[in-house]
């Protein structure tokens, strides 16, 4: 379960902004995940409660926004979803050059604090 270390990580990123502008607690927490990091939205819930108690941590709030993968073909221009993660031939000349162009996103959005 690879989303407690995310987890931890974002907790000690948050903490580290936290000490620098004086906050002893924080209320909220926003992430952005996308589909393509496999990081399971209630995965990361469960890590985040486990990992919160008896921190600053203990009364925030989490909110996870998910972003879907999103494809761009090199060739013709159009931008599509992706009907799996590995079928990314697009779906009006069949070509197989994409850019990815959403859906790899796993970051700290914003945390509010006191």
């Amino acid at each position: 379960m690879h989303e407690l270390s995310l987890m931890k990580s974002v907790f000690d990123t948050i903490k580290s902004s936290a000490s620098a502008n004086n906050m002893k607690k924080i209320i909220k927490i926003k992430l952005v995940v996308g589909d393509m990091t496999m990081a399971e939205p209630e995965s990361l819930r469960f890590a985040f409660t486990a990992l919160a108690a008896d921190t600053i941590f203990q009364d925030a709030c989490l909110e996870i926004e998910t972003k879907s993968v999103q494809a761009l073909c090199k060739t013709c221009q159009t931008s599509f979803a992706p009907r799996d993660l590995y079928d990314l031939l697009c779906p009006d000349c069949q070509g197989f050059q994409v850019d990815i162009i959403s859906g790899r996103e796993l970051f700290i959005d914003y945390f509010e604090g006191e």
